[in-house]
């Protein structure tokens, strides 16, 4: 990727490391310069990508990185939010903002309503589909209790930092399903298996339970 008005970080990696491999159609809300959807390409090149989010110049940086790549993601500038489509989508995949505070000067968003924001991409998840996200320790109460009114089969991964406290969580969950809760033990945030060697978390946890 080109270095420019936002360099992704390893929530990217680690969202893209979370989500499922076999779907068909992909929704990246937020999707900045591309990052996410980069990744998720690199597991599932067989994906139709989409892209949403209300900054111009992080379109114009992702619809640059995605040819950098030889990868086509349909850009769509407009806000969750309030976006109206009847389109829905096999996979649905955020990094979203959950910070408060002052607007950084790449123009994402900043102090969103995290609980519209979610709704938000679950509606945009077909029947029996996937919703997955990466977000702040602080924000799990409500992004939970936001995804259990019409997800089950809730997936929750900690991912620790440097003092054994979960700075990041991955979650997922399919709509409609009514399978129960699993939480994994987590992973340190610097697993190089997965920022390094490109594994997924499905593939990490199966090396994991074999030793």
């Amino acid at each position: 990727m080109r270095r420019g008005c936002y360099n992704p970080t390893s929530d990217a990696v680690w969202l893209a490391a979370f989500a499922p491999t076999h779907a068909k159609t992909v929704l990246d809300v937020g999707v900045g310069t591309g990052g996410v959807s980069l990744c998720i390409w690199a597991n599932n090149n067989d994906a139709k990508i989409t892209g949403i989010d209300t900054s111009d110049e992080m379109l114009t940086a992702c619809r640059g990185n995605a040819e950098l790549n030889g990868v086509y993601i349909d850009l769509i500038n407009a806000d969750i939010t309030t976006w109206r489509t009847s389109q829905t989508f096999d996979l649905v995949v955020t990094n979203p903002p959950y910070f408060t505070g002052t607007p950084a000067r790449h123009n994402a968003h900043h102090n969103a309503d995290l609980k519209t924001w979610v709704a938000r991409c679950v509606a945009r998840v077909r029947p029996m589909g996937t919703f997955c996200i990466i977000t702040d320790a602080a924000t799990v109460g409500t992004v939970i209790a936001e995804m259990a009114k019409k997800l089950g089969d809730i997936t929750i991964m900690p991912l620790f930092g440097a003092r054994d406290v979960a700075e990041r969580v991955l979650i997922s969950g399919r709509l409609g399903s009514r399978g129960v809760t699993v939480m994994h033990r987590g992973l340190p945030m610097n697993y190089e298996p997965v920022l390094r060697d490109g594994l997924t978390i499905a593939d990490t946890l199966s090396k994991l339970s074999q030793k």
